[in-house]
Formats: structure tokens, C-alpha cells, sequence
């Protein structure tokens, strides 16, 4: 593993943001959703999330999610992804979404 150093850290913009909705992404390689988040004054981003697993749609909305937003954008088949969803693999590889413990404001920093 290589070391960084806080000013490599402080570059990565982990913001935190709600879901404000779910869609179904058939196109995918692998199964996938598209989800809208509000990143409050940093926006409104989509993203494409492989997180059908563990989650369904209708539970996923309202939700505070943890994502990186200050990648480039990223063309995945039709779709142009915004920012990339964080999560954990669990122990069969399927991802386990990266969230927050309480609300927090949308658009607030992980630090």
C-alpha cells in the first residue's frame, strides 16, 4: 500500500448527499442502478451504482450516501456518471454503500 500524505487526502472530495431517486439501469454489464443525489450547493449529480444486491430501489430514496465528486466525469455505455458511489465489498463481493452515521448537511466534507 502506498502512503499519501493530508495533502493528497484533502484533494479527494468525499461529500456526502441524499438520494432523491432510483433507476433501474438494464444496459449495464453488471447489474446496476442509476441514482440521482443532491450534493446540496455542489449540485445535483447521477451516478451508476452496482448496489442491487443489498438494496432496492424504494429504499434507497432519502438515504445520505458518501461519494467522490471531483473525479471526471465517466461514460459507462449511454450513461455519463457524475460522481462514484462509495461502498465496501462484503464478503461475496457485492457492495455495501459507504454512509453516514446521522444526518448531516448535503454537500458536507468527509474529513
Amino acid at each position: 500500500m502506498e502512503e499519501i500524505n493530508w495533502a493528497d487526502f484533502e484533494k479527494v472530495e468525499l461529500r456526502v448527499g441524499t438520494i432523491l431517486e432510483v433507476l433501474d439501469y438494464p444496459e449495464a454489464r453488471k447489474p446496476a442502478y442509476k441514482v440521482k443525489v443532491d450534493f446540496g450547493e455542489l449540485g445535483i449529480k447521477w451516478s451508476s451504482a452496482q448496489i442491487t444486491k443489498h438494496y432496492k430501489k424504494e429504499e434507497l430514496v432519502g438515504r445520505q450516501i458518501i461519494g467522490v465528486i471531483n473525479f471526471p466525469k465517466k461514460q459507462i455505455g449511454k450513461f455519463m456518471s457524475e460522481f462514484l458511489v462509495t461502498g465496501l465489498a462484503d464478503e461475496n463481493g457485492d457492495i455495501v454503500l459507504a454512509a453516514v452515521e446521522r444526518p448531516v448537511p448535503n454537500g458536507a466534507k468527509l474529513i
